[in-house]
């Protein structure tokens, strides 16, 4: 069965975009940043990198300027929250961290014999090869790091092998700031193919897994698949597979098995997401002079800071960012529409707080000719018909 070969990333062409700034006023920016960026999250606080799961969920809600100055500036979101009074319940177990780990350790062991396997009989690759390449990704730092995996991938596809690069790190720039990446695998293929593993310790159960687990672990592959299809550019004859090999526990045992994960649809979207993202420098630019959000300050200092930055709050928050309790507090104080969902801030129109809806509902406020306040008296009459209509049967 011939293997399919993805599509190469087409370079970009047309306008050549704003002229690049002199080296010198460019490390000036860039020292500032730095600074600015370490006021921020506390001097002697250390930045928290942002991973791929952290970018998917900040690429659901682009509008969220607060989520992007955060990340940006590697604040821990959830000693923030709990430095509010509102703590995020929600995260891995250790016991679910050491299970996840020692079955990453059974996949790939010997070299990755058994992941090969997996990920030649899905992809169609034929029979598991006999010699794979396992570069070094050992540096120092993130920067080192993913400038050591781009080179590794580079040689590898060069090389015209098989190649599997362990925990390789890879660099995206996010809103003007960089977010360096850990995805569990990237495989070399002999024709430059480039294709995202994934290991998963939720268990595929008759050859399927949760949706939604699945669909968060697609989300976060396309996050690496965009990381890599920025090397693949500048690398001859390499592309990146849009499909990603999801390795999991078959049924209810520490047995290894595999989907094929089409992300085509999920990178498209992350991609435009992504690139929608207000850059973290003009953020910063409009904060009250001396805005930080270090832990260690008091609670009314912290609560001021936050404030400072505009929110988009939504019910799905709650399960993707540390924060979305502290917000969602927020919301309900100010009686705001949000705080029921997108789906129905987007269908009241100009009402924005739920005592603005209620008073148009009973007849109270809002122009009787506007197509939502219609609705609204129309809805609150049919609701009043059905609760008179059930108390006469009683």
């Amino acid at each position: 069965m011939p293997r399919h070969r993805p599509t190469q990333t087409p370079r970009q062409t047309g306008h050549p975009g704003p002229k690049p700034l002199p080296p010198q006023e460019r490390e000036q920016r860039g020292t500032a940043l730095r600074r600015r960026i370490a006021e921020l999250r506390g001097p002697a606080v250390p930045p928290r990198p942002l991973d791929a799961r952290a970018l998917a969920a900040l690429a659901a809600n682009p509008g969220c300027r607060r989520r992007a100055l955060l990340d940006g500036a590697g604040v821990d979101k959830a000693k923030l929250a709990d430095a509010l009074g509102s703590p995020a319940p929600f995260g891995q177990s250790q016991f679910a961290l050491v299970r996840g780990n020692a079955f990453e350790a059974r996949v790939k062991a010997d070299g990755g014999t058994e992941l090969m396997r997996l990920l030649c009989e899905r992809l169609g690759g034929g029979e598991a090869p006999r010699e794979v390449v396992v570069p070094d990704l050992t540096a120092a730092g993130p920067e080192g790091r993913a400038a050591r995996t781009a080179l590794a991938l580079r040689e590898a596809t060069g090389a015209g092998g098989w190649a599997l690069l362990d925990h390789p790190m890879l660099a995206l720039e996010v809103a003007g700031s960089p977010a360096y990446l850990e995805p569990d695998a990237v495989a070399v293929h002999p024709d430059g193919t480039w294709t995202v593993v994934e290991i998963k310790s939720f268990p595929m159960i008759d050859g399927s897994a949760d949706a939604a687990k699945v669909g968060a672990a697609a989300r976060q592959s396309a996050v690496y698949v965009l990381a890599l299809e920025r090397i693949a550019e500048l690398t001859e004859g390499a592309a990146v597979d849009h499909r990603v090999l999801l390795v999991c526990p078959k049924d209810f045992s520490n047995l290894p098995t595999a989907s094929v994960v089409d992300v085509r649809k999920q990178r498209a979207v992350t991609r435009r997401q992504l690139a929608r993202l207000t850059r973290f420098e003009e953020i910063a630019a409009a904060l009250p002079e001396g805005t930080t959000f270090d832990p260690g300050c008091s609670r009314q200092q912290l609560d001021a800071a936050v404030e400072s930055v505009a929110a988009a709050y939504a019910p799905e928050c709650l399960a993707a960012c540390e924060l979305a309790f502290h917000c969602r507090a927020k919301a309900r104080a100010a009686d705001a529409v949000e705080a029921l969902g997108r789906s129905v801030r987007g269908e009241l129109g100009g009402l924005t707080t739920v005592r603005a809806v209620l008073a148009a509902a009973a007849g109270k406020e809002g122009d009787p000719t506007d197509p939502t306040v219609a609705a609204l008296r129309c809805a609150a009459a049919l609701r009043a018909e059905a609760l008179e209509g059930g108390a006469a049967c009683r």
